[in-house]
């Protein structure tokens, strides 16, 4: 497969961000997996990392701030078939959908959430980001957050999510293969993707992530959540775990309700006349 088929608009970010390996990942992903176009659908919010769904060539809807997840739970329920892709940033997933990722990832929905975390609002040039540190200053927080950091990772695990994974977009290789397992999974599969803004955030820098990431040996057992909530609350200062948290298997979000079972509703077509509901519509005029 010629993976050049998912090139679509060249994307605008800074020189040497960090969005630009994990577009490169993202793209020899789905075709790693003989994914065509037109089989996926990505969903994006507001934030320089949801602005990559414009430069993969694929279905995609683009939508409000931090309500990147109720339009991917929309989308999967009109067509389950479909192979969903969730993409923003740590801004957009953790900050204003910080409540839409963890009812996704309790009720388990079939959806791969990929969230780019630079620890920095970049789009909006520099404010603190749920997952900035305590003492990280900006214009707009001259003496420090003043506030503890999210873990992605172990908010995931606490939420109930079947699939918890950590990459880095300077080990492509490995940020690869978690895309394509997490792609694989059946349910909620967040991964948190670390990456640099060179142009906001000069403390997490490429060095600073490229000295402190350590893949996970083979000795874990991801079906292990004791071993898994150890990994994500692993101090930061000299070593960051990365590659699969955990992984287990249980009913994704949809499969109770029978009204979604058999074709997918987006190919059904109507069995009953308009004039069956057409009372109860012209009550609400």
């Amino acid at each position: 497969m010629n993976c050049e088929q998912y090139s679509h608009f060249a994307p605008e970010w800074c020189p040497g961000c960090g969005n630009f390996d994990i577009l490169e990942c993202v793209k020899q992903a789905l075709c790693d997996l003989e994914i065509e176009p037109n089989q996926v659908i990505l969903v994006g919010g507001i934030g320089q990392t949801s602005k990559m769904v414009f430069s993969i060539r694929a279905n995609m809807i683009d939508g409000l701030h931090g309500r990147t997840l109720p339009l991917a739970l929309g989308i999967k329920m009109a067509n389950h078939e479909a192979k969903v892709l969730a993409i923003s940033g740590d801004g957009d997933f953790y900050g204003e959908g910080g409540n839409h990722l963890i009812h996704a990832l309790r009720r388990n929905l079939d959806v791969t959430i990929l969230a780019g975390d630079n620890r920095v609002y970049g789009l909006t040039k520099g404010q603190a980001s749920p997952t900035s540190s305590y003492d990280f200053r900006t214009k707009v927080h001259p003496q420090g957050t003043g506030s503890q950091p999210i873990r992605p990772t172990m908010l995931a695990l606490a939420a109930g999510a079947t699939f918890v994974a950590k990459g880095f977009s300077g080990e492509k290789d490995q940020l690869t293969g978690l895309i394509k397992q997490g792609m694989q999974h059946r349910g909620a599969a967040l991964i948190d993707i670390m990456f640099p803004c060179v142009s906001f955030n000069k403390v997490h820098t490429f060095a600073w992530f490229k000295q402190r990431v350590k893949p996970i040996g083979p000795e874990h057992d991801p079906a292990d959540f004791e071993a898994a909530i150890k990994l994500a609350m692993h101090p930061e200062d000299t070593e960051i775990p990365t590659g699969v948290y955990y992984r287990i298997s249980r009913p994704v979000f949809g499969e109770h309700l029978t009204a979604l079972r058999g074709e997918p509703i987006a190919r059904r077509t109507l069995n009953y006349t308009p004039e069956r509901v057409r009372a109860a519509f012209e009550a609400y005029k």
